[in-house]
């Protein structure tokens, strides 16, 4: 594991452990590393609507314009878009600036490749090491060679004209409801919605800088399942802080996560005769009951570790199209390199739109068995799921749940968390042994007060 940067970017919580000057050298460097081999390196950045975001997109920008390469600012938009606009505009690299669905006060820097992925382990040891290091180990600019800061706010609004162009069908006396999270969403969501002529309706749009994902979004779907009901609404999709997750609700109120929508979008893709290599990638924290219902549609599936990071490599590796995560990462390689939530809210609705079913019919094929995840919060990681008596407990566990269930414990990719999940055939015997877990690292010591 990376000092600095986890599965999903440098995160930490705004000026404590992600500072301004985090911020500025990681632009620095890039701006200097990129524009080492170019008469002028162009970097792009987004960010979402935490407070801040703001602080950290003018450090970002400060030390990529001082190491001499122009900084793009597309301001509050999406991290998908991100990578859109790096690949189709012919950027160096990409920079979004977000903590996803962690609260407000957190943030994160997340780099995009000029291919549209994220960043490559090799160069983000390099970006590690220049933090740690004299910062002035790489030269500044001067004169007419330091960089520019331009508005690129036109790259997001092609961003929305490309979801726009995907869609097939007119969504015409549709209504659909939209959880915007109070994040990246509530900048392109609903106008992507409007011209493609459904009836919008739209919550937690109104972002405060404090209010992102608090309570809302696809973390807290609650909200948005009440509204479809009381509204009546055909469909609804909630996003995370920077819309690259999606979750959708449907029209009596149940929640559809990510293994639904792979299913979903999965099947119809197959009967299409789209689905590349009839093969769907899903990671380890996919529900059995997902598994069951793609072995009765004869639909083949790999098995990744968590992070959509690791669903595209696999992705990209074998030429699959369709990969995806529980939490609502779903990636469609024909069109993006990333999750990308209002994406995939489009193609669901694509699904429902081309079978002419509803969303409940067309995920109830699908058993999904309990599942039980808890979180601790621990003084490491490494440590505690490396412990002997912490790994029998998991042992035990799965020889007594064997093939009616099972267990997976693993460490969080940006937090120090440790997660126990267990899914079996009844509640009750998932929080038996999720809790039997969790008994052993607290009296070992692992655990500490969040």
């Amino acid at each position: 594991m990376s000092k600095y940067f986890g599965t999903d970017g440098f995160r930490g919580e705004a000026n404590k452990n992600l500072t301004v000057d985090h911020a500025f050298r990681v632009g620095r460097f890039l701006g200097w590393y990129y524009g080492r081999d170019c008469e002028k390196c162009r970097i792009v950045i987004g960010k979402d609507t935490r407070r801040s975001s703001y602080m950290f997109e003018y450090a970002l920008a400060a030390g990529i314009t001082a190491s001499g390469a122009d900084a793009y600012l597309l301001h509050v938009t999406t991290t998908p878009s991100v990578a859109y606009i790096t690949k189709t505009d012919g950027f160096n690299c990409g920079i979004m600036i977000s903590a996803s669905h962690n609260p407000y006060y957190d943030n994160g820097i997340k780099v995009i490749n000029e291919k549209g992925e994220k960043l490559e382990d090799a160069v983000i040891e390099k970006i590690e090491e220049y933090i740690d290091s004299d910062p002035d180990s790489i030269p500044l600019a001067t004169g007419e060679k330091i960089g520019r800061t331009v508005d690129y706010s036109a790259g997001r609004n092609r961003y929305v004209g490309f979801l726009i162009s995907l869609s097939t069908r007119s969504f015409k006396n549709i209504k659909v409801g939209i959880d915007c999270s109070n994040g990246s969403a509530s900048a392109i969501a609903k106008n992507v919605f409007d011209a493609l002529g459904a009836q919008t309706f739209v919550i937690n749009n109104t972002p405060d800088g404090t209010n992102i994902n608090n309570g809302c979004g696809s973390t807290h779907p609650q909200q948005l399942q009440k509204f479809v009901v009381d509204n009546s609404l055909d469909i609804g999709f909630a996003y995370d802080g920077d819309a690259d997750r999606c979750f959708a609700v449907d029209e009596n109120g149940r929640l559809i996560d990510g293994d639904l929508i792979l299913y979903v979008c999965g099947k119809y893709l197959k009967e299409k005769g789209q689905l590349d290599k009839n093969t769907v990638v899903t990671t380890i924290m996919s529900n059995i009951g997902l598994y069951k219902a793609f072995d009765s549609e004869g639909i083949s599936y790999e098995k990744t570790a968590v992070g959509d990071k690791y669903v595209y490599e696999n992705m990209s590796a074998n030429g699959y199209k369709l990969g995806g995560e529980e939490s609502g990462h779903i990636i469609f390689g024909k069109y993006a390199s990333t999750g990308d939530g209002i994406l995939t809210s489009l193609m669901i609705m694509e699904a429902v739109l081309g079978q002419k079913s509803t969303l409940a019919k067309l995920a109830e094929p699908v058993k999904i068995y309990p599942q039980l995840l808890k979180n601790v919060r621990v003084t490491d990681k490494n440590v505690t799921m490396e412990d002997a008596d912490v790994l029998e407990s998991v042992k035990k566990a799965e020889q007594e749940l064997g093939s009616n269930g099972r267990i997976l414990v693993r460490g969080s990719g940006t937090e120090p968390l440790v997660r126990v999940m267990v899914e079996a055939e009844s509640d009750e015997v998932c929080e038996k042994y999720v809790n039997s877990v969790i008994e052993v690292i607290k009296n070992k010591g692992y655990a500490v007060s969040s």
